[in-house]
């Protein structure tokens, strides 16, 4: 049964765009002060400039995804950092295909 966080989480097109910049932050973003693009993660910061949202609505649409398993947040001093969570995403096409 298809988990109705998951397919909340992938009904925005501004969502599958996080989750496809958050695949290669290094292509799609500027080094950041602090916390490693690839170990760390993207500032929300960032992600809501390149998104061209508020940080209260990009919060939202991290929150929604940190909810549904794809991406996981990291705080490093007062900013949170997010990155893939590749395992579950894995899962979750595997179960979108009907894999599972």
């Amino acid at each position: 049964m298809l988990e109705v966080e998951l397919v909340k989480a992938l009904a925005s097109d501004k969502r599958l765009l996080i989750l496809d910049w958050l695949r290669d932050p290094e292509r799609h973003f500027p080094p950041q002060r602090d916390g490693d693009l690839v170990r760390d993660g993207v500032c929300s910061l960032f992600i809501a400039q390149k998104l061209g949202v508020s940080q209260p609505t990009c919060g939202e649409h991290l929150r929604v995804l940190a909810q549904a398993g794809l991406v996981r947040g990291k705080k490093i001093k007062q900013w949170v950092f997010y990155r893939r969570d590749e395992e579950r995403i894995t899962r979750a096409k595997e179960l979108l295909s009907g894999e599972w």
